[in-house]
């Protein structure tokens, strides 16, 4: 018998749930594997014993659910009010230029992510981008620039460690 997946070890905490521990459930198998795919989706559907349409319903009405995974290094770019009116929209287009993706792919290699948010709640840092949880306040297209650069050395040394 195989290992347990991860989606496994999180419907184990939910051994007696019902459909009103869905969302929790969600939460954490997107924690468990950085998205909820579609085999995970299933799985969640038949624990709880609903549609898996029901699951996907859910799923895509909030804007916290992935269906694919994200980079190593997943860029949020705050597209809010403050962050529009400084700048986030040429720090966006620069970003998808550098990368070679749009909002919301993940370049072929895994490496880089892009994700548009509506707000990310540092309006006084505007315009504001998170790598990876970690806020990078005033950005500019070529702060955006340097910061990917710098990325990319440091994976392409490490890789050839």
């Amino acid at each position: 018998m195989s290992a347990p997946s991860k989606v496994d070890k999180v419907l184990e905490n939910y051994s007696f749930a019902k459909r009103d521990k869905l969302i929790p459930i969600l939460q954490d198998v997107q924690a468990a594997d950085g998205y909820i795919s579609k085999p995970a989706a299933l799985k969640v559907a038949k624990h709880l014993n609903i549609p898996a349409s029901k699951v996907y319903g859910v799923a895509t009405f909030y804007n916290q659910f992935r269906f694919k995974p994200v980079g190593r290094y997943h860029i949020m770019i705050c597209r809010g009010t403050a962050c529009h009116v400084k700048g986030s929209a040429a720090v966006l287009k620069m970003c998808e230029e550098v990368l070679g993706i749009k909002a919301g792919d993940t370049t072929r290699d895994g490496l880089f992510s892009i994700e548009v948010v509506a707000c990310i709640g540092a309006c006084g840092l505007a315009p504001v981008i998170s790598l990876n949880g970690e806020f990078h306040a005033k950005i500019t297209p070529d702060k955006l620039r340097k910061l990917v650069d710098d990325i990319r050395k440091t994976e392409n040394s490490n890789a050839a460690k």
